[in-house]
């Protein structure tokens, strides 16, 4: 798989850095009849991208590999007949097919960290059924269920015409008992399965379960949601959040965590506080400014522990890409007090259309410029 995303790398750049590669692949999807083609970067660090790529190239791979083909043929294009010989095989499209299958399951889970407000509880129900899913494509094996991208692998492989492989695979002996036709694509598969797909998926659910090691001490922490508090169907399980955190945190004291529990909830259903979302509430309880943190102590420290819980990097991440988008090539001397400013504005400042521009000229213009304004009857910079 390794190998795999490099050739993918390799794809996009063999048709983003020429123009004439672009136009021979839009002839070959006009005359294939597809639509929306291009071939999109494969980001390790993005499941969202990475889904996108494979998408695009899973509906594009007939016009991509007639257009590698044609680039190999008449040009004698040496990239184009080694990125042809390593796509046009059972291995690559079943690959590509697997990918399809896999990660809009991983992208739904990305979107979900993506969150500001992360629902604690969604996070323990989403990552279980995330690897239960990813276990039943690899359980599935021959049968998969329909609808998936796999249950059309050998249809696709039969319209693709993929020889290549099937020629190495008598060479080496892989046909089976005599008397079954040639070609058969069933010991690709079942080399696929053994060699890529089980070893892949799971590694993958092994990733996964060492990545979120406590679901229920995550899950438990919402136990601070307004919904939750309202709810008296979610009375018991609420106490046995609070004692399962009580029990995580020395500091805090069970008994009296209880004791505000009660008196906590019931200020939460009459008052204004059941309409802020579990965020909202977790910053006021937190906030040493708010009457909140100093009449319910223990919930405030479980607020403030649950603001500082690293669910996600996502916040971190939005930040560098507000910087790659201000602190561009052509504003590379940007840095500072400046890039500083900027980046407030960019990431806490009010929205563009609620920006009072005529304010901002204001303060622009009370120091000297040394560059002249050229609108002679301006009178903010005279």
């Amino acid at each position: 798989m390794k190998i795999f995303r490099e050739h993918l790398h390799d794809l996009h750049l063999f048709f983003r850095n020429s123009a004439n590669r672009t136009a021979v692949l839009k002839a070959a999807a006009t005359v294939l009849e597809v639509d929306n083609i291009k071939v999109t970067e494969v980001k390790d660090t993005r499941w969202l991208s990475q889904d996108q790529a494979i998408s695009n190239l899973r509906r594009n791979l007939p016009a991509v590999l007639a257009a590698l083909a044609e680039e190999a043929d008449t040009k004698k294009d040496p990239v184009a007949r080694g990125l042809y010989t390593f796509c046009a095989t059972y291995r690559f499209v079943a690959a590509v097919y697997l990918q399809a299958d896999v990660l809009p399951h991983l992208s739904r889970l990305s979107k979900l960290f993506q969150r500001e407000d992360v629902n604690f509880l969604a996070i323990k129900e989403y990552v279980p059924s995330t690897i239960a899913t990813i276990s039943h494509i690899k359980d599935s094996g021959d049968k998969q269920p329909p609808g998936s991208h796999l249950s059309h692998l050998q249809d696709t492989i039969r319209s693709l015409n993929i020889t290549a492989e099937e020629e190495r695979g008598r060479r080496r002996g892989v046909e089976e008992q005599e008397g079954k036709p040639t070609g058969t694509s069933s010991p690709f598969w079942a080399r696929f399965q053994e060699e890529v797909m089980a070893p892949y998926l799971d590694k993958l659910k092994a990733s996964l379960e060492s990545r979120f090691t406590e679901l229920d001490l995550l899950a438990a922490f919402n136990v601070l949601n307004p919904r939750t508090m309202i709810n008296k169907d979610l009375e018991e399980k609420s106490v046995a959040d609070l004692k399962l955190l009580a029990n995580h945190f020395p500091s805090i004291d069970e008994a009296a965590l209880l004791s505000e529990w009660l008196g906590f909830k019931v200020l939460v259903a009459s008052g204004s506080l059941k309409d802020k979302s579990q965020l909202q509430l977790m910053q006021e309880m937190a906030s040493e400014f708010e009457e909140l943190h100093g009449q319910y102590p223990f919930l405030s420290q479980l607020s403030a522990i649950a603001l500082t819980v690293p669910v996600s990097s996502v916040n971190c991440e939005r930040d560098f890409s507000a910087m790659n988008r201000i602190k561009t090539d052509l504003r590379n001397r940007l840095q500072g007090a400046s890039l500083c400013a900027c980046l407030r504005i960019s990431i806490n400042g009010p929205p563009v259309d609620e920006m009072n521009y005529a304010r901002v000229q204001e303060i622009f213009f009370e120091k000297p410029r040394r560059m002249a304004c050229s609108d002679q009857s301006c009178k903010l910079c005279q």
